[in-house]
């Protein structure tokens, strides 16, 4: 869409007209309907097609990511379009985009945090039968944090480490290092994914009937969606760097990548010292 009007003479971005705001506004739309139509067993015609809805509707949600993604990037790289000044407004853009992932995990700690420090509010009758006044629950067997959950904060921590790695040397022209670090990074972030999900299937307690795997699996299954986000968000940018795109000067997407990644590794690290250690400190432990 960016080369349908010669660039003009200045150092701002005045985005063509482009299908994809419309697109993705619909996908969306059709994505929430078929959700509603498939968790509430409504039918159409008297047949069920909430599922079908949703995967459509899916589908074009991920159709349109990809092909505006694709636009911005031949913006970038091909176009001119991202002077410095634009550069800067996407800067702008990120940090204001990971302060709203920041508040949407300061709700799910709310949650943890209101519940296990006041186990026993004297306002809060039901709560204090159901925990028995205590926390973690009275009865409740817990994830032992340093098994699997040491693991993978050393494979994050690791994981961290590499994509600053990969960003040094990219700053260095050295695309061979790049691309190693980068790999290696996004190899580390499914090692994660996998090590949660046998944690999740092994996991001495579930998310309905339990205050306490209500909060947990909120808190860490919604990381663990930024996780697999971010790991994509790398793959993407590992395959930009085989392209030969990303020069020492102009690599905002890695850059944005890895902005990301780091603030994942620090809502782990919050993740794994309040509700893994410290919210079952005095439970029995699984194994």
């Amino acid at each position: 869409m960016s080369d349908a009007h010669a660039k003009p003479n200045h150092d701002y971005h005045l985005v063509d007209p482009s299908p994809w705001p419309l697109t993705a506004s619909i996908s969306a739309f059709v994505l929430a309907v078929g959700g509603v139509m498939y968790m509430k067993g409504l039918t159409f015609g008297g047949a069920k097609i909430g599922s079908y809805v949703f995967f459509a509707g899916l589908i074009g949600v991920l159709y349109v990511m990809a092909a505006w993604w694709t636009d911005v990037i031949r913006e970038a790289e091909y176009g001119g379009y991202h002077t410095r000044v634009v550069q800067l407004s996407h800067r702008y853009g990120m940090i204001l985009f990971i302060a709203s992932e920041v508040m949407f995990f300061v709700a799910w700690f709310w949650a943890f945090f209101n519940t296990s420090l006041f186990p026993n509010f004297p306002t809060e009758y039901l709560r204090t039968q159901f925990l028995g006044g205590v926390w973690p629950p009275k009865g409740l067997e817990v994830i032992d944090p340093w098994r699997l959950p040491l693991l993978n904060t050393l494979i994050l921590l690791t994981s961290g480490t590499t994509v600053t790695w990969a960003h040094h040397a990219l700053l260095e022209n050295d695309r061979s290092t790049v691309k190693k670090a980068l790999l290696l990074t996004v190899v580390l972030g499914v090692v994660f994914s996998f090590v949660q999900g046998y944690e999740y299937l092994h996991a001495p307690f579930a998310f309905k009937g339990s205050i306490f795997g209500a909060t947990f699996f909120m808190a860490t299954g919604f990381h663990g969606f930024h996780v697999i986000v971010g790991t994509i968000f790398l793959l993407v940018c590992l395959i930009r760097v085989q392209a030969g795109q990303f020069t020492p000067t102009h690599h905002l997407g890695f850059e944005f990548a890895a902005w990301y990644w780091h603030f994942v590794d620090v809502i782990w690290l919050v993740l794994f010292a309040s509700i893994y250690v410290w919210g079952s400190w005095g439970a029995a432990m699984e194994g």
